[in-house]
């Protein structure tokens, strides 16, 4: 009975998709929830995805050249109101300090929502000349903002993310670091998280506050949901003259910087979650799985057993991340644990494989158990790491492609959000108040303007003007 009761504590997703969410992260041990409302504890099982995620991440961008640094998590008020746009998009969400001990504050202290302002204040000092440029700054940090409605690793009031923040001496050079951070973020979605990216622009109205052009991946999560799950802004020089960011050009003339800014968050956690899990569980993606491989022993009380399994992990450990279940539950639970827990691989190993020489090898994904002569199990295990990570990508594609669909006129595009969930192509006359129209009659959001553009027909979708440009359409979280 156990086995089946673990898996039965999951809500089916085609039930109740948020409940089978809410479901995975508690059970799967991720999360918990906090006294501070809002706020969450990141468990070991859920932490160590994020320092898997986080150490690869960073690798990428040092590659692209960028530095680490740490700025203070609080903003005097005066600072973050230099830029108009900016504290008016935030304002709401801001947390505030007042006091200092007993002592009220002079000026109120916000808790960083967001670091630009900081960044501004202290790169107005750092650059002076043009052999300052560029400034290529990252920092790892947690933010806070007071969500009103909160969910474990989508949306908290406190979260985990990175913040880069760049100077360049020119508009060119700006804009090609927004988009290469970009490409950063769609290559390490799909190339160690097997999740598939739709990569373009945000219009004016979603794009982020103070910034010229915000860049976005989008992902579709299983129940038809987009997820942001990457953002890279480009911010003209309109912060470097709030701020007066000013150096000497090689003309010797006074110029204002052009600057970036793009983050990646815990949220990602949520998008693994939700775009490869299933009604038994977690399905890890290899390359960001705490455990790669579950040794399970069959009647470990057996001579041999125990020795055998310990032997294997030796044997895999250099090269995978391995774990060996030897408590004293059944081996039906220890599989459903590790199927709950999202595991790639479980090997299996009682007395009669270790009499044969062989193991049994079983996959999360596919659930697919294939037997593995004992001297083949280093090189069977890294194919089959190799394989599920291509399988785990195509099948998500698969299934984004399948919920993507094209609206040519205002019917279409009425009756696909009414029947269908998932990502929606039509066209668009460029006018925000047609966005606005298109949100409040369908809850429905501009995802993205999509680099890769199509012509579907000439004429925007809301109000039957010539169109613009092609854009993906969705309900998001």
């Amino acid at each position: 009975m156990a086995e089946k009761k673990l898996v039965e504590a999951i809500t089916s997703m085609d039930v109740d998709f948020a409940q089978w969410y809410t479901d995975i992260v508690k059970k799967a041990e991720l999360i918990d929830y906090t006294s501070v409302k809002g706020c969450m504890v990141i468990k070991p099982a859920g932490y160590a995805i994020w320092e898997l995620l986080q150490k690869q991440l960073d690798e990428r961008f040092k590659e692209a050249g960028v530095q680490n640094v740490y700025l203070p998590m609080f903003i005097p008020e005066s600072l973050l109101e230099k830029e108009k746009d900016h504290v008016e998009g935030f304002a709401p969400e801001v947390a505030w300090v007042t006091h200092g001990g007993l002592q009220p504050l002079q000026e109120r202290l916000c808790v960083r929502p967001t670091s630009e302002t900081l960044f501004c204040d202290f790169y107005k000092n750092d650059v002076q000349s043009y052999r300052d440029l560029p400034k290529v700054y990252n920092q790892w940090c947690s933010v806070v903002r007071w969500e009103k409605e909160t969910r474990p690793f989508l949306r908290s009031r406190e979260f985990l993310w990175q913040e880069g923040h760049t100077a360049h001496s020119t508009a060119e050079e700006a804009e090609e670091r927004t988009i290469q951070m970009l490409n950063v973020y769609a290559d390490f979605c799909e190339e160690v998280l097997a999740i598939p990216v739709i990569k373009g622009r945000k219009t004016d109205k979603e794009k982020f506050a103070g910034a010229v052009a915000t860049y976005t991946i989008e992902s579709l999560m299983h129940d038809g949901k987009a997820l942001q799950s990457g953002t890279s802004h480009n911010f003209g020089d309109g912060f470097a003259k709030a701020f007066g960011i000013q150096f000497t050009d090689k003309d010797n003339t006074l110029k204002y910087v052009h600057q970036t800014s793009w983050g990646m968050s815990t949220r990602i956690i949520g998008a693994i979650i939700m775009v490869h899990g299933d009604d038994f569980g977690l399905v890890l993606p290899p390359k960001v799985a705490p455990v790669q491989v579950a040794i399970i022993p069959i009647q470990q009380k057996k001579e041999g057993v125990l020795e055998k399994a310990y032997e294997l992990r030796e044997r895999l450990k250099g090269s995978f991340r391995v774990k060996v279940d030897d408590t004293d539950k059944s081996p039906g639970y220890k599989f459903a644990e590790a199927e709950m827990r999202g595991f790639p691989l479980r090997l299996e190993i009682g007395p009669k494989d270790i009499e044969e020489g062989k193991c049994v090898l079983c996959r999360r994904d596919t659930r697919e158990k294939i037997e593995v002569s004992l001297d083949e199990v280093e090189g069977k295990v890294r194919e089959l790491l190799e394989t599920i990570h291509h399988d785990m990508l195509e099948k998500a594609r698969a299934h984004r492609d399948l919920h993507t669909y094209t609206a040519k006129d205002k019917g279409e595009f009425e009756k696909l959000f009414t029947e269908k969930a998932g990502f929606v192509k039509a066209m668009w006359c460029g006018e925000q108040s047609c966005e606005e129209i298109i949100k409040e009659k369908w809850s429905v959001t501009s995802r993205c303007i999509p680099f890769e553009q199509e012509q579907i027909t000439d004429t925007c979708v809301c109000c039957g003007k010539p169109a613009k440009k092609m854009v993906y359409w969705g309900r998001a979280y």
